[in-house]
């Protein structure tokens, strides 16, 4: 699933290629690009190199350069939706594997016009095919194969309303995708992921269609944070002798999270562009369900006009909020836990207005989580905190390091922040600690003194791109926080380097611009907050756009003397944003700032 990559490494082994005079290297180095370009949905390219692969094949006559040419033209020609030419380049190409006994081939070549036939509505016609496609695979041993013919099949059997057959043939494609990621690294995993969500995707719609509410909610779940939910299960077993076994949980072990967080859970899944499927999971254990459409064009954007702004706000709570409203608590000070979706994940929750324009935080605690399992184990995390660690690390505003933001930008020193420093002092005041401020704040200090510290809290320059990506690793885990340079470090705290960390903080405040943001993935967010958790955090403050520095600091003073009152996290920072609101009403000035993960205090774990 990493295209760009792939494009990447086949250009260089097409100039290799090249250099060296081999023709039928070319054919596949070539016939790759158009395959990574189709899945990019540059068609265009994709048809130029198929083209040009076919010409050479051709010239050679290398029939089965020819034939493998053939079959992504129409792939390519399916995508356009020139489905007459597709079906041609299609059979063409599995006539001529046919001839050379090439199964392979051959099982591509029947998956293509399955996937034309569906594209027509001719959905016994493309059964045949895929059935076909599939006992080849099999009987080849051909896993990657068998799992595309499978998921395929089964969104052929639920477009034509074979339901039976649709909820079987899914339930198979998942067990075959999942086997295939046993075995690769964490990074691989997530990747792979993506391009296996559709079967879980079609699983979910077909169990809706069937009137299984709860075990669609299940196949949600199962779809969500794998990656996530093992990274955090060898944080709580270290042991390197032990591997801890994850299943994803059941309707029961769903019911029993809510209870336990004494919270009521709204889950969104995205099963199609436009919709989304949402559960509503009572602390009771009751189970509701509702469906919605949100067009892309609600996604929310913290720099657009004050009057957009308003009307996106407005429309995503008529559409993400109205349909469930009736199922919310009327007690304002309890819990309300947001599970996102697709890109849900970068939406303000606390800043959704009702028709008569009140803000959902006026009338709901709110905190997020990428999956329920998620919430289960920082419940766990926060079981293992330390209760003798009582230090408080505050930085703000460090010496600010020199970053290249992009590749093809100059390196530039990273302008001061004297609201951060400021707002640093008075939360220090608060805590009765000293802030680690300027030249004090490098990197190596502040990476010792965070195993050791009970709340942490970094006052600074939040970055999501930063340098080259294969370098930084920020193309695999995006985000980065400003820290001082020293002769040991270069300033640049990575989420990368965070993952390495062992941490014993039950709180995490980033109070820097886009630090909720990164790459989103069915695992969730891939940036700062992730590793954080992962890092043994299991409660994250994170920010989802650039605040203004005046703002900021107010609520974040205001944040830290309600958690002196308060053992509740979410409501601390719900009565935050009210004060707020008063002297800066924009959203974009309070709006932006998120509880991640648990949201009760160390202390008060029996409650």
């Amino acid at each position: 699933g990493k295209y760009q990559e792939a494009m990447d490494y086949h250009q260089r082994s097409l100039a290799i290629f090249e250099q060296l005079g081999n023709r039928k290297g070319m054919v596949t180095s070539v016939n790759n690009l158009g395959h990574i370009s189709n899945l990019l949905e540059d068609y265009k390219q994709a048809m130029n190199y198929h083209q040009r692969s076919l010409i050479i094949a051709e010239e050679m006559g290398d029939r089965a350069g020819i034939a493998m040419a053939l079959g992504n033209l129409g792939l390519v020609a399916n995508s356009l939706g020139n489905y007459e030419d597709a079906m041609h380049y299609s059979q063409e190409s599995l006539v001529i594997f046919r001839e050379l006994g090439n199964p392979t081939g051959m099982s591509r070549a029947l998956n293509n016009l399955g996937l034309v036939a569906k594209s027509l509505g001719n959905y016994e016609e493309a059964i045949n095919y895929l059935q076909g496609a599939l006992a080849i695979a099999k009987e080849i041993g051909d896993r990657a194969g068998e799992a595309k013919a499978l998921n395929n099949l089964g969104l052929t059997f639920l477009l034509g309303d074979q339901l039976f057959e649709a909820k079987s043939t899914y339930l198979q494609a998942l067990n075959v995708f999942e086997s295939l990621r046993v075995g690769l690294d964490d990074s691989d995993k997530v990747s792979l992921i993506e391009t296996q969500a559709e079967a879980y995707n079609g699983l979910q719609r077909v169990l809706v269609e069937r009137g299984e509410i709860t075990s669609a909610l299940e196949v949600s779940e199962r779809s969500r944070a794998r990656v996530f939910v093992e990274l955090l299960a060898r944080v709580l077993s270290p042991s390197e002798n032990s591997s801890p076994t994850v299943t994803f949980p059941n309707i029961k072990q769903i019911r029993e999270i809510a209870r336990e967080q004494n919270a009521t859970l709204v889950q969104y899944s995205q099963v199609l562009e436009d919709t989304f499927y949402i559960w509503v999971i009572q602390p009771s254990g009751a189970i509701e369900f509702r469906k919605t459409t949100v067009p892309p064009s609600l996604s929310f954007e913290a720099h657009s006009s004050p009057v957009r702004q308003r009307q996106v706000l407005k429309r995503n709570h008529e559409r993400l909020l109205a349909p469930i409203a009736d199922l919310l608590p009327k007690d304002p000070e309890k819990r309300v836990i947001f599970i996102p979706d697709g890109r849900l994940f970068f939406l303000p929750f606390p800043a959704l207005q009702d028709k008569d324009g009140t803000y959902l935080i006026e009338k709901h605690t709110i905190l997020t989580a990428p999956a329920i399992q998620v919430l289960d184990l920082t419940h766990d995390l926060r079981k293992e905190i330390n209760h003798a660690n009582a230090e408080h690390l505050i930085v703000g505003n460090p010496t600010m390091p020199t970053v290249q933001t992009s590749p093809d930008r100059e390196a530039q020193t990273l302008y001061r922040l004297p609201g951060a420093e400021r707002e640093a002092i008075a939360i220090a005041q608060l805590n009765h600690t000293q802030a680690l401020l300027g030249e004090q704040a490098t990197e190596s200090t502040v990476v010792e003194q965070m195993p050791k510290a009970r709340i942490i809290h970094l006052a600074t320059h939040g970055l999501l791109n930063y340098g080259i990506p294969e370098a930084s690793l920020v193309r695999d885990v995006p985000g980065a926080i400003a820290l001082a340079p020293s002769d040991t470090d270069d300033g640049l705290l990575t989420s990368a380097e965070i993952l390495e960390l062992n941490l014993n903080a039950e709180l995490v405040v980033l109070s820097a611009c886009d630090t909720g943001r990164g790459r989103i993935t069915s695992d969730g967010v891939i940036g700062l907050s992730r590793s954080l958790i992962t890092a043994g955090v299991p409660s994250v403050v994170v920010s989802l756009w650039s605040i203004p520095d005046a703002p900021t600091a107010e609520l974040m003073t205001e944040f830290y003397h309600q958690l002196a009152q308060t053992p509740d996290k979410a409501q601390a920072l719900r009565q935050a944003m009210l004060k707020t609101i008063e002297t800066h009403p924009n959203p974009v000035n309070w709006a932006g700032f998120t509880l991640i993960g648990e949201a009760i205090s160390v202390e008060f774990s029996t409650f």
